[in-house]
Parts: structure tokens; C-alpha cells; sequence
């Protein structure tokens, strides 16, 4: 019973006052996550995912980095998803706040990180051998003059 009214008011939340927050917080973290992503590409740390499988020592630190990027994303949605159940249940249930801002917030900037690094890696690679394709194309024309 408890868990048929938890899942029928998660359900629930998806139109109705403040429903612009299953846009606004996902959309907020995957841009923290495509950031975070092209600076580990910057740094050539490996993708999150891998790290995951790999080095657990490293992963805490990932870990301990992506929750400061996150987190204020993470509460701004359960103050949102708070706001959300005072209005329309006249209660507070922080459990759901908690469930609904791991999925609108947390999920989303897993998911995307390791492939958003992926991508920036594999574009600073070819940039980088286009300019090294350049310069050598330049020295060349030098020599040869």
C-alpha cells in the first residue's frame, strides 16, 4: 500500500506546478557533465566509466570532485521537488525529494560524463593532428624555398 502511493505520487509529478524542473535540472547537469567531461579530456584523465571498472583510489577522488560540481544542482532540485510537494501535498516527503533529485540531477550527469570525455578526447586528438598535419605541411614549404 505504502509503496503503490509512493509510486503513484512519484508518477504524479510529472505535470503540474513546477514541471519545467524535469527540463531545468537534467539540462543543468548535463551541461555540468559536458564541462566536466572536456576538462578531463584537457587533463587526459580517463572517462569516469572506465575509472569505475579500473582504479578505485581514483574513482573516489572523481567522485569527491563530480559531487562539487553537482551538488548545488542537486539541492537546488530537492528544494524544487520540496516546494513541489508542499504545494501540492501540504506535506513534505523527503525521500521522494531525495528520489526525484537523484534522477533529475545525479542520473543525468553520470550518464553523460564519460561519453562527453570521449567525445572531447577524440576531437583534441584530431585537432591536434590537423595542427601537427599543418605545421609539418608549413615547415616543408619552408625547406623547400
Amino acid at each position: 500500500m505504502l509503496l503503490a502511493r509512493c509510486w503513484a505520487d512519484l508518477v504524479g509529478r510529472l505535470d503540474g506546478p513546477l514541471a519545467f524542473r524535469f527540463i531545468l535540472q537534467p539540462v543543468a547537469a548535463a551541461i555540468l557533465a559536458i564541462l566536466a567531461g572536456w576538462n578531463d579530456a584537457q587533463t587526459a584523465r580517463p572517462a569516469l566509466g572506465w575509472i569505475v571498472l579500473t582504479d578505485p583510489i581514483r574513482l573516489q577522488q572523481l567522485l569527491r570532485e563530480g559531487w562539487r560540481e553537482i551538488q548545488k544542482v542537486f539541492v537546488a532540485a530537492v528544494i524544487i521537488d520540496l516546494a513541489y510537494e508542499i504545494i501540492v501535498f501540504r506535506a513534505i516527503n523527503p525521500g521522494q525529494s531525495l528520489i526525484m533529485a537523484a534522477v533529475l540531477a545525479l542520473l543525468p550527469y553520470v550518464l553523460l560524463r564519460s561519453p562527453f570525455n570521449r567525445l572531447a578526447w577524440r576531437w583534441h586528438r584530431v585537432a591536434s593532428a590537423l595542427r601537427a598535419n599543418e605545421l609539418s605541411k608549413r615547415g616543408k614549404a619552408t625547406l623547400d624555398s
